[in-house]
């Protein structure tokens, strides 16, 4: 620290030096001049403190100090720029790690966001292997130079040894006179030569150890940003097929692979280089078998870089309908940066079942089998100059047929799984590399009618929810944890509904006591129960002919379609049964209503309220209209209906209802025009039991069959109602 405080403390010329390092902008290689100062300025002042030195530890300390100034000089003085990056670097971390030490033990500090500490932390590591990387391209060159100069050097030796084999001609005399000379010489580059010859092979040695710790550092880079973070977008893009929040866009995470290929390439140029070198002048020991692990190490990651990048940037639907048009987008990270649009590559989709995907992965020959034919399924891929992607755009694909495989057991149709397979072949480097690549989309469920297309979802959504990474296609658990379930289906609720109103602990309880024929409240009592897979889409609910999943998808979508703003207004109960409708709505005054799902229904809403019993004085009874569906909503809204039925008094616990429901109401009907009455249709309830079914309930066919007789009355002309008039 008393250094750094020195430092801030600078007046004068210093404190000029000092602000200039910060003033040079490292991309502008016209800022080359400035830098060249600094570096001249440093070499001085070493130079400077080193004649400055006296006594027997200064002697040492000038050695070193003049040591260093060479040093800085021949490693820095053509590549300047690269001495200020290194310094900006080294000031960097240790006011990184300063701050890191103070905010430990600030709550503030501690709270400070993993995903800004994560995203600092690889651009740490890429700035380390920036600087790794031209370290050794440094090295390389100053390899290269004593190369040549020992290749000089050589030619000397062979040289003089020509001219003492000429000796052989002369005369005694004239040999004695010259011999002694070149044989001196000659044992004088032989012995440079020897010693030389072992430096350039330590230099050697060096630079592959080198390379060796920057290849291990790129592959740990590598692993972080394809297992971990390409991994889990492909996650978050998996369950936005859920309805979650979308994946987030490829930017940050092409721009990381782009920066692991650009270092992969250079380093794979030079271990080439060396390798050249190594030809060039073959000196006996392990640096040849080194320079070839080096070589199949670098072309593992690169092989690995490219084809985990070749991703699906936008799935293909995963339910699937036959002869139905579909779209999907395939794109390569790295195409841009190792220039595979130089040579556009094909993309080819297939469709091929679970037990062919399984083959897949496991290398297993599958014959080109495919499971099916897709139309337009080839597509090239194309460079985006704009934003640098290149990528394929399948925008007409359609599945023409289907080839199902035997089912096993209870499974339907709508739990076989497909997948659509992308396939190409990229070269790198001027066919140099020619990488062949797949990719498999998300699990996809193939329908050949709309009927099918809620217990597709269902297959769906529970393989997107609890799909684990790694996998072997397409397994899922047979069981999960309700809190498990509960997450997946609300966050599905949300999605279809376009709704920020989830369902709450009340709700999941109902729907608890719905999938496990329970009575308990308790939401504790279902924390570590699990579901299987039958007990959601396969085995119809007790004294029903209809599946857990195939009630909720009908809440779903009815609510989608017909209720979306009474939902987000509030006004929807929704998940209550009978009885505890009768309990709540018996504690309030008459005319107090409120609307739930029904329970014998898919996609049915009943309105249960409080009154009179007609039959018995002074006693009060819960009235339950039979269910609404969806084509009752599609003749009369919800909000209308309610405002039919002047009964309705009051939105449980005590709202008025037009306060609630009469921004939605339809407006008044104008007047007749050229002697029509527009129709009408209005909701009427009898005000007698006869009715009633055997629960109490209301028949709606029946006071709809009045409704409809309202109706008619209405369309005739106004002169065969009211006589006489003109039509």
């Amino acid at each position: 620290m008393a250094v750094w405080i020195q430092a801030q403390q600078l007046q004068g010329d210093a404190l000029h030096q000092m602000q200039s390092l910060d003033a040079i902008d490292l991309e502008n290689p016209q800022e080359e001049f400035k830098a060249k100062r600094l570096l001249d300025s440093l070499i001085q002042e070493l130079q400077n403190k080193a004649e400055h030195q006296v006594g027997e530890d200064g002697f040492l300390l000038k050695i070193k100090l003049g040591h260093y100034a060479s040093q800085l000089k021949s490693t820095y003085d053509r590549c300047p720029l690269e001495l200020v990056r290194c310094i900006k670097h080294i000031l960097y971390t240790e006011q990184r790690l300063v701050r890191e030490a103070t905010n430990s033990s600030s709550p503030v500090g501690g709270m400070m966001d993993s995903m800004s500490q994560k995203y600092q932390q690889i651009n740490q590591a890429f700035e380390e292997l920036r600087l790794l990387t031209q370290d050794t391209e440094n090295d390389l060159r100053k390899l290269q130079h004593n190369q040549e100069y020992f290749i000089i050097q050589y030619q000397e030796s062979l040289r003089i040894q020509a001219q003492l084999t000429s000796l052989a001609t002369l005369p005694p005399a004239d040999r004695q006179l010259r011999e002694p000379a070149l044989l001196s010489k000659r044992a004088t580059v032989e012995s440079w030569l020897t010693r030389e010859a072992n430096t350039l092979q330590k230099y050697r040695l060096d630079l592959a150890e080198k390379h060796q710790k920057t290849l291990q550092l790129l592959r740990k880079q590598q692993t972080i940003i394809l297992d971990d973070e390409l991994i889990q977008w492909k996650r978050r893009q998996q369950l936005a097929g859920n309805g979650g929040p979308p994946e987030g866009g490829l930017d940050i995470l092409q721009s990381w692979c782009e920066k692991l290929a650009e270092t992969i390439w250079q380093n794979r140029q030079q271990i080439r280089r060396a390798e050249h070198l190594r030809q060039q002048l073959p000196i006996p020991g392990p640096i040849e078998e080194l320079l070839n692990e080096l070589n199949s190490t670098i072309t593992d990651i690169i092989s690995a870089l490219v084809t985990s990048t070749f991703i699906i940037e936008k799935q293909p639907p995963q339910v699937l309908k036959t002869q139905t048009k579909f779209a999907a987008t395939v794109r390569l990270l790295v195409g841009g940066k190792l220039n595979v649009h130089m040579n556009p590559p094909q993309v080819k989709a297939t469709i091929i079942s679970e037990q062919q995907a399984k083959a897949l992965l496991k290398n297993e020959n599958t014959r080109n089998d495919s499971s099916g034919e897709i139309l337009n399924n080839n597509c090239v891929m194309e460079y985006h100059q704009t934003t640098g992607t290149l990528s394929a755009h399948f925008r007409n694909m359609s599945l023409k047929r289907i080839k199902r495989s035997d089912r096993r057991g209870a499974e339907s149709v709508t739990e076989e799984k497909f997948t659509i397979l992308f396939e190409s072949q990229f070269s790198v480097g001027g066919n140099e590399l020619v990488f062949q690549v797949k990719t498999l989309s998300l699990p996809v469920v193939v329908i050949v009618h709309g009927s099918q297309d809620n217990n597709a979802t269902a297959t769906v959504l529970w393989d997107n929810a609890f799909a684990e990474p790694g996998r072997v296609p397409f397994l899922v658990p047979d069981k999960v944890l309700w809190p498990q379930l509960c997450d997946a289906i609300n966050m599905k609720y949300k999605a279809e509904v376009q709704s920020n109103r989830g369902l709450s602990e009340e709700n999941l309880v109902f729907l608890a006591q719905k999938a496990f024929s329970s009575s308990s409240n308790n939401p504790d009592d279902y924390r570590n129960m699990t579901m299987t897979w039958s007990q959601f889409n396969r085995e119809s609910l007790p004294g029903r002919n209809f599946t857990f999943w195939q009630w909720f998808d009908g809440v779903m979508e009815l609510t989608k379609k017909h209720l979306k703003p009474h939902w987000n207004d509030g006004a929807i109960l929704g998940f209550v049964n009978k009885q505890q409708a009768q309990d709540m709505l018996m504690s309030k005054p008459n005319g107090t209503f409120l609307l739930r799902f029904s329970d014998s229904e898919i996609g049915g809403i009943t309105i249960a309220w409080v009154a009179e019993n007609p039959n018995k004085a002074g006693e009060r009874m819960v009235w339950n209209l039979m269910p609404y569906t969806t084509k009752d909503f599609s003749i009369r809204s919800l909000a209308d209906r309610i405002s039919d039925l002047n009964h309705l008094l009051f939105l449980y616990p005590d709202r008025p209802k037009d306060e609630v429901f009469s921004k939605y109401y339809t407006p008044p009907l104008s007047k007749a025009v050229d002697g029509y009455v527009k129709p009408q249709i209005k909701q009427v309830v009898p005000e007698s039991d006869s009715m009633l079914d055997a629960e109490g309930d209301f028949d709606l066919d029946d006071t709809m069959d009045v409704a409809r007789h309202v109706e008619e009355l209405l369309r005739r002309p106004v002169e065969s109602q009211w006589g006489g008039q003109q039509s």
